[in-house]
């Protein structure tokens, strides 16, 4: 049995009480208030709900590239980096990533894996030792799903993913694909497969969100690296308006997959709430994929992070949310139960 102490963000909304959360055997058994002199802020894990591990392989190698130089398949610099990795150092490289998020507060992240039923056994492998939980959208054909817990596809304009579509409706398994991310051209083809996931969604107007609403389709937006390949800027105001938003950290070769820069980022730079970032972080990434934690409420997982409250940084905030969200860094996490 655990028990942490201090300032408890309960519930879906966040509700800061003042009290104390007991985990038994991997699940939230009480929360309860309760007079306490601890300064600890107790938040729920972060879900990551974009990235690409397996470009931990080259980190910082795209800076200063176009999108399609960094990233696009099949003959983009990421492509050629992960053509070249043998598989000890891709396996290596990906725990290493993994082993970064774990110890920053991230219970899961929803993984695009390139390379098909190999490369999602490479991912597999670099979990097994760590507590992280990867949920694995893997690539290629039908086969990857024996692997994968889902398909993700890199978009409508790149190939014809009808049949991986149907192979997901057959197994009962999410479908995921990019979209809007260089321009608007992808975004009704993506909307026609029906998909569990979009991605990006950088371009999307005002009848894409309309069409999104419609088919209850969620979203995973990745503001920074948008930004550092120069691709624009997602309309997230108008996308959570519309549909379940989350946050992801997107290539890691762009950015670390730190969910509390990324929140940093989106609550400074767009119109949204501390809470709706906070939510977008760890709720919605987990209600995409069908994960039980991102709230803390008995029944649910134990998967949390203590902040501290009396570091250097974050003595005198007035907001605990918002002092998560807006201001916390890696140094300012105490413990984190995953």
């Amino acid at each position: 049995m655990e028990e942490l102490t201090g300032t408890v963000l309960v519930g879906e909304s966040f509700e800061p009480i003042r009290g104390r959360v007991v985990v038994e055997d991997g699940r939230i058994a009480t929360v309860e208030e309760t007079e306490t002199a601890s300064t600890d802020i107790i938040c729920p894990a972060f879900v990551n709900a974009h990235t690409h591990l397996g470009d931990s392989v080259a980190k910082e190698a795209a800076v200063g590239l176009s999108l399609e130089e960094a990233v696009a398949p099949p003959d983009s610099l990421k492509h050629r980096r992960l053509n070249a990795a043998d598989r000890s150092e891709l396996v290596s490289a990906m725990r290493r990533t993994l082993r970064f998020m774990q110890r920053t507060g991230t219970a899961s992240c929803l993984d695009f894996r390139e390379f098909g039923t190999a490369g999602a056994r490479a991912l597999r492998e670099a979990a097994a030792p760590l507590d992280i939980d990867p949920f694995i959208f893997g690539s290629d054909d039908e086969s990857v799903l024996d692997v994968a817990d889902g398909y993700g596809a890199s978009g409508a304009n790149d190939n014809d993913f009808t049949e991986q579509r149907a192979a997901c409706e057959r197994r009962d398994r999410p479908f995921a694909i990019h979209a809007g991310e260089p321009d608007a051209t992808d975004i009704y083809p993506a909307l026609d497969l029906e998909p569990n996931l979009l991605v990006h969604m950088v371009h999307a107007e005002g009848e894409h969100l309309e069409r999104v609403a419609d088919q209850s389709v969620p979203i995973a937006v990745c503001p920074r690296a948008n930004t550092v390949l120069d691709v624009g800027t997602p309309p997230i105001r108008e996308l959570l308006d519309h549909t379940t938003v989350a946050l992801g950290t997107d290539n890691v070769m762009l950015n670390p997959p730190s969910m509390l820069r990324e929140m940093a980022y989106t609550a400074k730079r767009f119109d949204v709430t501390a809470r709706e970032a906070l939510r977008m972080a760890t709720t919605a990434g987990a209600e995409i994929a069908g994960l039980d934690c991102g709230v803390i409420a008995p029944g649910r997982p134990g998967a949390l992070v203590v902040f501290d409250g009396d570091s250097d940084n974050l003595a005198g905030s007035v907001d605990p949310v918002s002092a998560v969200v807006r201001r916390a860094t890696e140094l300012d996490i105490k413990q984190t139960l995953i």
